[in-house]
């Protein structure tokens, strides 16, 4: 594996300060007109047209930084002071202290209006950044009430989620903004330096001093370097990794950064992408002609790549521009059909999940729809009256569901990424009988609305790509808080954590694993598989732990052997099944009638709640990282890999036992991800085998920087 590009600011203070290009952000502070240009809050503040109208000249410097940060790939993140308009979220203290001054120069104060619109008040002219520096699409920028950056924003969550550990400071004011901020960053692990060149401030020996502070005795809260040093890092880091432009694949998709770096060198364009990817689609029909339930026409498609290069010629490419993908047919687009593969079910959606308008504003093309089992309920692939695809690996062996055709259309290259959904796994196990990746994001942090429920309170939108590095990707786009979702989390409750400059590797991390008598459910070769598994991840700085497996072995009976396979009846609507029962597919049918036969009391469903809540408890805490838990629990994603004639001779008890890994992930109130790991050595071929990765509620970020380095290890696929 390629060493990781390192930048260096040599003659910084007190020492050298050196920095991983790949989880090092660029972050500008504040640079608004309010602040930098005359007439706004800054100008009031400073007191000194001649003291106020310098701090711009850090403009040039700070736009070559950003240019040079942009060519090398960086996360570049931007904040804004201000408040909403209606003050809410200003404090008195803030509002009224300085105009309070008798003898100040304060004449004007937050709110009130100047020639560029109130002061510091969001969507007026002057809260807006700069135009030398405005924010290009799918940089963040984080609005911020405080001089400090993290209180009342996602900053914190933001740079985790990225897997940030160096921060490069900059903008205004050194002595406030700027230097609050870093001090910030430094109580969360960051490591962090200012470029003196790029910040300036109000009072010029407050800003020597501010900066003295920073990085006196010994670098007590951070370094200070020049732009000079960084604009010969990153020229000598060319110069031994030259840039290189991919070379077209014609039998799959490019992973997506290689996608986007042709797009925007001109060697390729929308339109030949998606006459490649309809090329491979009606070659692969003639494979496994169950895959796709609904598409886009080739002439469809073409129109909204054309679309797509006139609308942004000539300018800044969204995050995902141009790159195509699929959708589990139990996901809304206004105007088609959504089945849920139930004939008596479909309907034409209304409008679009919220989460694939956020795809579709990031430039994404929109393909068509896929095949999954029957009401999202299987983790087989083998409900779906449109046919049984099967695994890209085997035409005897399961895809996996319910998200099976998602999976299937990742891993044969027809798409770059799909969106499916997972309640008990539905995500993550087909994603490792076809050797991608499969994403379950902690649960009410995607909009579930637009898709049809299975059981309402554990559904979760899933992530599917070839790789990691595009899944999430995929997840910075759909990462949006939704209000209008009674299921959505508020993101000031999500999990954190420290920060470790070292990275997961050199910094190390703890993890447990299932107890031999569960791993025992895996066949031999899984068994074999998990253990090499487990070797591999003590070799990327792991550090296995006991842990206490019962919550998780809990929450999985408590899925579907106890009230809560009654909250389907709930989602899909008791009317409906009640007069549809005959319409269902008959393992689909067999699993709802069993529910309604059952001798459920009321109780037992408050019961059941208490229980979950209990196991729920217990498992987050396993997971506490402020509180010695640990950073993820490594289990095979299934403990085997049935044929499709195995799952067809028992359909219900083979299912559940596919799950015995995935069944607690919602229950629980996990995050998880599964990755390739090995290979299954079969007649004919090999089989893909996939371990998962879950976290605690929040850990997203967390789970994913550990599991990339396992995937560099492993090495991806056979």
């Amino acid at each position: 594996m390629a060493p990781p590009v390192k930048l260096s600011l040599p003659n910084a203070r007190p020492y050298a300060y050196n920095f991983p290009l790949a989880t090092t952000a660029l972050l500008i502070i504040d640079m608004q007109r309010d602040f930098v240009d005359k007439n706004g809050f800054g100008s009031i503040q400073c007191g000194n047209d001649e003291i106020h109208s310098a701090v711009r000249t850090i403009v040039p410097t700070l736009q070559k930084v950003l240019e040079m940060s942009r060519s090398l790939g960086m996360t570049v993140i931007h904040t804004r002071e201000g408040h909403r308009p209606d003050l809410s979220d200003l404090p008195a203290s803030k509002k009224l202290r300085q105009v309070s001054n008798p003898t100040g120069h304060h004449t004007m104060g937050i709110g009130d209006r100047g020639p560029m619109g109130r002061l510091l008040v969001r969507g007026e002219w002057g809260h807006d950044i700069i135009d030398e520096l405005r924010q290009l699409p799918g940089e963040p920028v984080i609005d911020k009430p405080g001089k400090g950056s993290y209180w009342g924003t996602g900053l914190h969550r933001v740079l985790l989620a990225r897997g940030i550990t160096h921060i490069l400071v900059t903008g205004v004011t050194t002595e406030c903004c700027v230097t609050t901020t870093l001090r910030e960053c430094h109580d969360r692990g960051f490591e962090c330096a200012i470029l003196s060149d790029c910040t300036g401030g109000f009072d010029q020996q407050q800003v020597t001093t501010s900066m003295d502070i920073i990085c006196g005795q010994d670098g007590l809260f951070g370094f200070i370097g020049e732009s000079s040093d960084f604009f010969a890092s990153a020229s000598k880091s060319r110069e031994l990794t030259p840039p290189s432009t991919p070379p077209a694949a014609e039998d799959k998709l490019l992973p997506i950064p290689q996608l986007q770096q042709r797009y925007k060198s001109g060697l390729e364009s929308p339109e030949t992408v998606i006459q490649s990817v309809y090329d491979r689609i009606e070659k692969y029909d003639k494979v496994d002609p169950a895959v796709w339930i609904t598409k886009q026409t080739r002439e469809e498609a073409l129109a909204a790549a054309k679309a797509l290069t006139e609308k942004f010629a000539g300018k800044p490419m969204p995050p995902l521009y141009g790159i195509p993908f699929a959708l589990k047919d139990n996901i809304d687009v206004e105007g088609v059909v959504t089945t849920a593969t139930l004939e008596s079910f479909a309907y034409t959606a209304t409008s679009t999940a919220p989460a694939v308008q956020l795809l579709l504003d990031a430039g994404a093309l929109y393909i068509g729809k896929v095949n999954m089992d029957q009401l999202a309920t299987g983790l087989s692939g083998c409900r779906s009256p449109y046919g049984t695809p099967h695994s890209v690996y085997s035409k005897d062996h399961i895809s996996g569901g319910s998200s099976s055709g998602s999976a299937v259309a990742v891993a044969a290259g027809l798409v770059s990424f799909a969106l499916g959904t997972d309640t008990a796994g539905s995500g993550r196990i087909p994603a490792a009988f076809n050797g991608i990746v499969g994403f379950k994001p902690t649960k009410g942090t995607l909009s579930a609305r637009g898709m049809v429920p299975a059981c309402r309170s554990m559904d979760t939108l899933s992530i599917m790509a070839p790789t990691l590095t595009d899944a999430r990707k995929v997840w910075y786009i759909v990462d949006e808080y939704d209000p209008e979702d009674p299921y959505a989390k508020l993101p000031t409750t999500l999990s954190l954590w420290k920060a470790d400059f070292r990275g997961a590797r050199d910094g190390g991390f703890t993890f447990g694993v299932p107890p031999a008598d569960v791993l025992a459910t895996c066949s031999k070769e899984y068994q074999d598989l998990f253990q090499a598994a487990i070797q591999k991840l003590r070799s990327c700085g792991g550090r296995q732990v006991e842990v206490d497996y019962t919550p998780f072995e809990k929450a999985s009976e408590l899925l579907y052997n106890a009230s809560l396979v009654h909250e389907r009846i709930a989602s899909i609507g008791y009317d409906f099944l009640m007069k549809n029962l005959d319409n269902l597919h008959p393992t689909t049918k067999a699993l709802f009638q069993a529910a309604l036969d059952s001798p459920l009391k009321p109780w037992n469903v408050f019961h059941d709640q208490a229980l979950q809540a209990q196991y729920t408890r217990q498992a987050q805490k396993i997971f506490d990282s402020l509180a010695g838990g640990i950073d993820i629990l490594l289990v095979p994603s299934a403990p085997c890999h049935p044929t499709i004639k195995e799952m067809e001779e028992d359909p219900l008890g083979l299912n559940a036992k596919v799950g015995t890994f995935t069944h607690a992930g919602n229950v629980v109130d996990l995050c998880g991800i599964s990755v390739n790991a090995g290979w299954v050595e079969k007649e004919g071929g090999k089989l893909p085998f996939g371990v998962t990765f879950l976290g605690g509620s929040g850990y997203d970020g967390r789970v994913l920087d550990i599991a990339a380095v396992f995937e560099e290890a492993v090495g991806g696929k056979a």
